[in-house]
């Protein structure tokens, strides 16, 4: 596959690049620029971030589960190009700097392209643009003191205005015998139908890991990311539609408007980088009984768009997940978008994880319960953790339906929770405390219902 981009400001063509290549890996070893360092290599502790423009601005990415061709197009800065050509430190550099801000070194370069990616984008909430950066070797206090010296300082002069300078987007790709990159959703459609068995790469946080962690070949992958008819947000009076391309940073301020409870989950379930690459279709289509999204869609009532050539289906999200490992999906179908309806925000999402930010559900509930003159009106309520797929608890919702709205009627329900899940004991929970968790998240959605909160690490919703 060739591949077209900006590297640290000047143009740079691939040939015949394998297409699971990483960049951390090219970065490193092709090109020499290692300030860009192999941490975790999975996407977790950031010490590879770069940043990668485009014609919609900026975004902080991990390099070492980024596909090259993903860069196809864009603007790529690693931590050697924010410095100017005669010197002069970016202006996140000479803070860390004065304020003393820098750690071993190793995961140092990371923290900075984080800081230099928020700086770019006016970004001032640092607490979240620094939480995909892991380093623990000192205290965070003077990396937060230089981000916020530096947050008024002035773009510099070489890096202004690097979207107008890249590639533009429908600068076409070519595509070798196994590695594709459609254009449209109409051509991945008579694409992927005639190669069923090829591997669909979105967001690559979770192909990633198969070829850096498994060690997997891919003998044929279809990139996704420059179909932008998936990339699209549409609103309505009956609902909104969202298109399975559309990355979860752009999730994240949809749903701080029509939901927030759910879009603090997103805020949690990943950091920057990994939501300015992970892709809502991704995160349904792979089917993880943990993928945190899937509960709270499936709360929401929402529908679920299936495409196979030009063959359009609807489906019910919950509907979607068939077992651990089998979807409703046929070979060469793919998620085109989901939609969900308008409707009152009755919904709380609760995660419970070992680290609060960006870490994997031992068990994450999605509540939307209607109450009407105090009674139970409608309850849907989901799971992710509790079994083999992203499940609704319809016997504990029977077992609510049509009774008054009372810590009583909670206390009845408690055996019908055992009905719906038997969930499994592993590193993260046992099943019993999985049980007696999801069981208090829903006295937990009572509290915050009649006006009493639960506090969370000290802070009250």
């Amino acid at each position: 596959m060739d591949i077209t981009f900006l590297l640290n400001g000047e143009s740079v063509e691939i040939r015949d690049v394998d297409a699971t290549t990483t960049l951390l890996d090219w970065l490193r070893e092709d090109r020499g620029l290692t300030g860009t360092k192999e941490g975790c290599n999975e996407g977790d502790c950031g010490a590879c971030t770069v940043m990668v423009t485009d014609q919609t601005g900026a975004r902080a990415l991990n390099a070492c589960i980024l596909f090259l061709p993903q860069l196809h197009g864009k603007a790529l800065r690693t931590v050697e190009g924010l410095t100017a050509p005669d010197g002069t430190l970016h202006p996140v550099q000479q803070a860390m700097i004065d304020h003393h801000g820098s750690q071993c070194g190793f995961c140092t370069p990371g923290f900075v392209m984080s800081m230099a990616t928020a700086h770019a984008n006016g970004d001032t909430g640092h607490d979240d643009a620094l939480a995909g950066n892991l380093c623990r070797c000192t205290g965070y206090a003077p990396i937060i003191r230089a981000a916020k010296a530096a947050q008024n300082a002035p773009i510099p002069d070489w890096l202004a205005g690097e979207s107008s300078r890249v590639t533009p987007y429908t600068a076409p790709q070519t595509d070798s015998g196994n590695a594709h990159a459609p254009e449209t959703a109409d051509a991945l459609a008579q694409l992927y139908a005639d190669n069923p068995d090829a591997t669909l790469v979105a967001g690559a946080t979770d192909v990633g890991l198969w070829v850096t962690k498994g060690l997997r070949a891919l003998p044929q992958t279809i990139f996704l990311n420059r179909c932008r008819d998936l990339q699209q947000i549409t609103e309505t009076d009956t609902g909104v539609r969202i298109g399975a391309g559309v990355t979860m940073d752009r999730v994240l301020p949809l749903m701080r408007r029509l939901h927030p409870s759910y879009a603090e989950m997103i805020r949690r379930y990943g950091s920057a980088q990994v939501r300015a690459a992970a892709t809502i279709g991704g995160n349904i289509a792979n089917g993880s009984p943990i993928g945190d999204n899937p509960p709270a869609l499936i709360a929401l009532n929402a529908t679920l768009h299936l495409r196979h050539r030009n063959t359009r289906r609807d489906l019910p999200i919950g509907d979607f997940f068939v077992a651990y490992g089998k979807q409703e999906r046929a070979p060469g179908e793919f998620v085109e978008a989901v939609t969900i309806p308008r409707q009152p925000d009755r919904l709380r999402v609760y995660k419970l994880s070992k680290r609060f930010d960006q870490d994997i559900s031992a068990v994450c509930g999605a509540f939307s319960i209607t109450v009407e003159d105090g009674k139970v009106s409608d309850a849907r309520i989901a799971f992710g953790g509790l079994a083999g797929t992203p499940k609704r608890a319809s016997r504990v919702e029977s077992a609510l339906t049509g009774k008054p709205w009372t810590h009583d009627t909670i206390a009845a329900a408690r055996h019908a929770w055992e009905d719906d899940f038997q969930p499994l004991s592993d590193m993260r929970a046992s099943a019993e405390y999985r049980l007696t968790t999801a069981r208090n998240m829903l006295t937990r959605y009572l509290l915050e219902d009649l006006g009493d909160p639960v506090s969370v690490l000290g802070v009250t919703p």
